[in-house]
């Protein structure tokens, strides 16, 4: 009983160690867009852990094998993330950039962007596997990463409300006018990806140009003596 206990407390910590690894990838590239490009398309994570008892209930609804290997290779989302960006492009963005971590193995991906569910929903699914050292094996973990703009995560936070309201069984008419909410919310990121297209295009500011900001500090000028001192040193032969 004791060897049962401690491999479900490894198993379980495996998956808990590869959220937080890949949490520190994503929030990594949120503070560096922040800092360095003046733009962060990760607006928000946020992360969830299945419980064993949700493992178990999922493994026997599905037919899988109940031992640890069986679950372990047939259920993939026992870790998640999701990932909220601005923007359509972004979603896209930050797959590639995840997808290019020499560690990350992208294992399968469903785009549910650019084909959409029947009842409307979109998002970018990734099913990604990390490498978890631990004190004696490297274990790969799977985690699943979804990433989706603002709108689209309002969107499929009303229709689970809505679905668990109703116990599936939603009307027609508002399966209908769900759909259509789905339509209209990816008519918005459209019009709101232009409109920062259009921003973009006209560069930043005059007032905020020489202004250097860290995330989660607000921006400060640097004193032009230092920038000339530092422009002066990389043009300088040694």
């Amino acid at each position: 009983m004791r060897e049962l206990k401690l491999e479900l407390t490894r198993f379980m910590m495996s998956y808990k160690f590869a959220t937080d690894e890949m949490l520190t990838k994503i929030n990594i590239l949120k503070e560096e867009f922040s800092s360095i490009h003046d733009y962060s398309p990760i607006e928000h994570v946020s992360s969830r852990l299945k419980s064993p008892e949700g493992i178990l209930k999922k493994a026997i609804r599905k037919g899988h094998p109940l031992e640890l290997d069986g679950i372990r290779d047939n259920i993939q989302d026992i870790a998640g993330i999701r990932i909220t960006c601005s923007f359509i492009s972004d979603t896209y963005r930050i797959r590639d950039l995840l997808a290019g971590q020499r560690d990350v193995t992208v294992l399968q991906e469903k785009d549910y962007i650019r084909e959409p569910k029947a009842n409307g929903y979109q998002s970018l699914h990734l099913i990604v596997a990390i490498p978890v050292f631990m004190s004696d094996r490297v274990q790969p973990v799977t985690v699943e990463i979804q990433i989706r703009t603002i709108a689209m995560d309002f969107w499929a936070s009303l229709e689970h409300k809505i679905f668990y309201k109703y116990n599936g069984a939603v009307p027609d008419t508002l399966v209908e006018d769900l759909r259509q909410a789905a339509d209209a919310a990816n008519r918005l990121d459209v019009k709101m990806e232009l409109l920062h297209d259009q921003v973009v295009a006209r560069g930043p500011a005059a007032d905020d140009a020489d202004l250097f900001s860290f995330d989660g500090l607000p921006p400060f000028p640097l004193p032009k003596g230092l920038l000339e001192s530092f422009m002066r040193g990389r043009t300088e032969p040694e």
